[in-house]
């Protein structure tokens, strides 16, 4: 593939990722402000409490046979049919563990309401494993619109079903139903669309074809997600009568993940397929994540410090105090959001060029580290917890680059050297929007000045400088003017 037809295929499967993420996103925090509005904190601990078992359930949508079979060139429908088979038995073996561990899911975790809750939730598992193939076919064709045609529906109706079940007084089972609704609609939109059907085939030779990668991105899949999630479990554990804290912290945790994720599933979505493309072109990958550095950096970091100067006028005026609880660990959180994005597409380097071994190392030493500042920071209670995720999010940053140096040549100097202007930028803008709103006390205008000072100096140093994120932003504005 020539530079301009990569250079096309990136820019348009961009769009459409950055499109289908960022619905995904704004659906989600809507529907949030409207339901924890509605619903109780501790209602939302519930769900909270399960959120590392609910992790799974993604696991089984993105799993590493999904990423085999995006890599694997040419795949015979036997080899679909195997993968398919396999994972949706893996998903209903699942779901059949956790059902009948439900009661001591209950007892462990201080609530008799997690049992019915957790086995209808569970649900979630065997619906997103019947789609994999069916998503894997429209990624490999690089068809993000399709995709995202899917999900967003799928995503409004389940959000409108939650909100009207918040508004009847169902609680919890509105967030339940949520979720569940939105993962049997996905997989059903997706079986609509797509024309392939599993023939009626399996074969263990088949799976074990696909074993060298696939198997090492599903055991570090499944380590991420359970490490990933596992602070609101380790919280109600060990904090009985916490549902109210276990809620403040894991809505704290998603809402200030929202702009990070959607940043990290765009450029993922898009790496997976352009670093695959050019996986045996050293200079030019270190070239592309160079970029793709920089692009996360002159968003992440401006992005990241507002909401923290933002966090407390938001959550009053959103909320009318009701989650002032979740500030400090939004706040704290926020910091660690602004670094995820890099580990992310650095994953996506080592896994293009088919070193699972680097991603499944990494997974298992950084789960090291995590245990032993979890260990060291528990006893300062929630936000030594809430700190160790924010020092674990940076060391593993710094793992990473010290293999990509290995691997492409890109360390830690060539990191600093994308993304340290726009931090300090960065911090120098939140500098100018925190002191210039020092004696605002209405938190609508506050939040509204701020923005504009932050954003508006961030930009205007960036291009005062000619850093290069501004040059290609002002370049690609040209030529749609000229094209227009």
């Amino acid at each position: 593939m020539g530079n301009s037809e990569l250079k096309t295929k990136t820019v348009s499967s961009l769009v459409w990722s950055f499109l289908d993420k960022f619905g995904q996103q704004i659906i989600y925090l809507v529907s949030s402000l409207v339901l924890m509005n509605i619903v109780a904190p501790s209602e939302y601990g519930l769900i909270g409490a399960l959120s590392v078992f609910i992790a799974f359930s993604g696991i089984l949508i993105d799993s590493g046979f999904g990423r085999a079979l995006i890599n694997r060139k040419n795949v015979t429908e036997k080899e679909y049919s195997s993968v398919f088979f396999f994972n949706v038995g893996l998903g209903v073996l699942l779901y059949l563990i956790l059902f009948f561990s439900a009661p001591f899911l209950a007892k462990i975790f201080h609530d008799q309401r997690i049992e019915p809750v957790s086995r209808v939730l569970f649900l979630s598992f065997v619906f997103n494993s019947l789609a994999l193939i069916q998503q894997t076919l429209l990624t490999k064709k690089a068809d993000f619109q399709t995709i995202t045609k899917l999900n967003l529906p799928a995503l409004f109706i389940a959000a409108i079903v939650a909100i009207w079940m918040a508004i009847k007084g169902y609680g919890v089972w509105s967030l339940v139903a949520q979720t569940v609704v939105y993962a049997f609609l996905r997989s059903l939109f997706f079986w609509i669309q797509s024309k392939w059907r599993p023939v009626v085939y399996f074969s263990f030779r088949t799976m074990r074809s696909f074993a060298g990668l696939s198997n090492q991105l599903l055991v570090a899949s499944i380590i991420g997600a359970v490490f990933n999630n596992i602070y609101p479990s380790i919280i109600a554990f060990f904090f009985p009568n916490s549902m109210k804290q276990v809620g403040f912290y894991s809505q704290a945790n998603k809402i200030q993940d929202i702009p990070f994720s959607t940043l990290s599933n765009t450029f993922r979505s898009v790496s997976m397929l352009i670093l695959s493309e050019i996986n045996e072109q050293t200079e030019r990958l270190k070239r592309v994540v160079s970029k793709i550095m920089k692009a996360i950096s002159f968003l992440a970091f401006p992005i990241g410090l507002y909401m923290i100067l933002a966090a407390k006028p938001a959550f009053g005026l959103i909320f009318s105090h009701k989650w002032d609880g979740a500030v400090p660990y939004f706040q704290l959180l926020t910091l660690a959001g602004m670094a995820s994005s890099f580990s992310f597409i650095l994953n996506e380097l080592f896994i293009a060029r088919e070193r699972a071994d680097f991603f499944l190392g990494i997974e298992i030493v950084r789960r090291v580290i995590l245990i032993l500042l979890i260990l060291v920071l528990f006893r300062f209670g929630i936000m030594g917890l809430a700190a160790s995720w924010v020092i674990y999010t940076y060391i593993t940053v710094i793992i990473s680059l010290i293999l990509s140096k290995k691997l492409i040549g890109y360390s830690i100097f060539h990191f600093l050297k994308d993304s340290l202007p726009y931090l300090l930028i960065a911090l120098a803008s939140t500098a100018i929007g925190y002191f210039a709103t020092l004696r605002i006390s209405s938190n609508l205008i506050f939040l509204l000045v701020s923005l504009i000072l932050v954003f508006g100096s961030y930009w205007l140093i960036c291009q005062f400088l000619r850093l290069e994120m501004t040059k290609d932003i002002g370049e690609w504005v040209a030529s749609k003017k000229i094209k227009l």
